[in-house]
């Protein structure tokens, strides 16, 4: 089986047509449809629905597109090292983190360090959630990853145990809300069993949605929350708490002018302030030697 035999299926699954699809490819259309039913052979199983206009996948088709996507991303990151290495070139350090990270965080901390120009951040991973940070670093994806963590327990089904960590900061996620017309706060916490604040929440097996779930669990009141909506990016939440539409956490340093400027207020006092590090993980297995003297300059690390 040829590399070249999964970039053609994804093609055909993009397109569902097999002469665009061709075309997308750079070769015939009879040639491409050979290589497709090579690839069938291969596998053993029918891929495509031929009967169907548009063309459509089967159910092993569709499980078979997963696997096509993972091999020729991974394929093509590596191919893309081995150039880097080839050209004599310094490897560049990549860095995974938090969409909400990048602008108010990550420019100063490198600045800091003194290699803003050698660690780069890897802007694939602004739209994961937790266990996509540490299945990259296992693979290989990227180099680094900054994760808000929560500070006391808090109940994470993630596997850490092949990393290891520094503290590079600290951040709060501080409840904020609008304002009414009227220049009333729109939500406020407690909220009250037959009026629930309502809350604009982060995805539930996220770290910052598991955060505040835990902190909430720890305060000796009960707290009254109706979901709105759940949002992966910070950004997207402060937009719908400007709005309006409920109340949130969401980081100190994102809505600090904000505060500042009165558009934003605490929906809660301080003893709603949930305590956040920010960690700097590694993989344990994986070297390189800018990765490596990088790493010797910062604080020690934690496992």
């Amino acid at each position: 089986m040829e590399i070249r035999w999964l970039e053609d299926f994804i093609a055909l699954a993009r397109t569902r047509h097999f002469s665009r699809a061709a075309d997308d490819q750079n070769v015939t259309q009879p040639t491409f449809s050979r290589r497709i039913k090579l690839l069938e052979e291969e596998m053993g199983v029918t891929l495509i629905n031929r009967q169907t206009l548009p063309l459509s996948l089967t159910p092993a088709g569709e499980e078979f597109l997963t696997l096509c996507e993972q091999v020729t991303e991974r394929v093509r990151l590596t191919r893309d090292r081995v150039r880097e290495i080839n050209a004599g070139q310094l490897r560049r350090i990549m860095v995974a983190a938090p969409q909400s990270l990048l602008p108010h965080f990550l420019p100063e901390w490198l600045a800091s360090t003194g290699w803003q120009e050698r660690v780069h951040p890897y802007l694939r991973a602004t739209g994961w959630v937790a266990n996509d940070y540490f299945q990259a670093l296992a693979r290989a994806e990227c180099d680094l990853a900054i994760c808000y963590w929560p500070i006391g327990r808090c109940d994470l089904d993630i596997d850490t145990s092949a990393c290891t960590y520094r503290v590079i900061g600290h951040e709060r996620l501080i409840p904020v809300t609008g304002l009414t017309a009227a220049g009333e706060p729109c939500a406020l916490l407690p909220g009250s069993r037959h009026q629930p604040a309502p809350w604009l929440a982060y995805p539930k097996r996220g770290l910052l949605g598991s955060a505040v779930k835990a902190h909430l669990a720890r305060l000796p009141e009960s707290t009254y929350l109706t979901a709105q909506s759940e949002n992966l990016y910070a950004a997207g939440i402060k937009e719908l708490v400007l709005l309006g539409y409920g109340m949130s956490w969401l980081p100190e340093r994102n809505v600090a002018a904000e505060l500042a400027q009165g558009t934003l207020v605490r929906a809660g006092d301080s003893r709603w302030d949930v305590p956040m590090e920010l960690r700097l993980y590694r993989h344990q297995s994986h070297h390189h030697a800018e990765l490596d003297g990088f790493w010797s300059e910062l604080a020690p690390s934690r496992a």
